[in-house]
């Protein structure tokens, strides 16, 4: 038996679905509702309902130590079947039920061969530049506070 590779895989092993559900998860309420507003979105039949739960966050010490339950955080999660038969699901930090159904919705879409296109231009695609934005914001504001420290070499040793 041989072993196949997805081609669909980029270089750092993500897929691009799961890149995309980490941009929805990652993005504003408000921001999913506006961009879900653009589509014209199709009958959908919940599969499972948003609901909140708990998940346990693990930690590493140093991120490479011994693992550890840092806490619980509070997740919501939904799962929506489009009437062509894809199946979205949507996992998000909080209790905003909105958000989760909208983002599975969009993940369901997105399987579609013909409308792929259409919610990688108008929904992934701002919603990835505008995280990067705010990464790169974070970043230069603290770069401009790092301070370097050194050693002086005295001449009695």
């Amino acid at each position: 038996m041989t072993e196949t590779t997805p081609t669909n895989l980029p270089e750092d092993g993500h897929s691009a679905r799961q890149k995309n559900m980490a941009t929805l998860a990652a993005a504003t309420p408000a921001d999913i509702a506006e961009n879900f507003r653009k589509l014209d979105a199709p009958a959908y039949k919940l599969v499972r309902q948003p609901e909140t739960g708990l998940v346990m966050v693990r930690g590493r010490m140093g991120g490479t130590g011994s693992p550890f339950n840092l806490g619980e955080v509070t997740v919501t999660r939904c799962v929506v079947r489009l009437a062509s038969g894809e199946t979205g699901s949507a996992y998000s930090l909080g209790r905003n039920k909105e958000k989760a159904l909208q983002s599975a919705v969009i993940d369901a879409l997105w399987q579609r061969a013909d409308a792929r296109e259409q919610i990688e231009e108008m929904i992934i695609a701002p919603l990835a530049a505008a995280q990067e934005t705010t990464t790169e914001t974070v970043r230069e504001e603290t770069e401009a506070t790092r301070v370097n420290f050194f050693t002086m070499v005295r001449g009695d040793n």
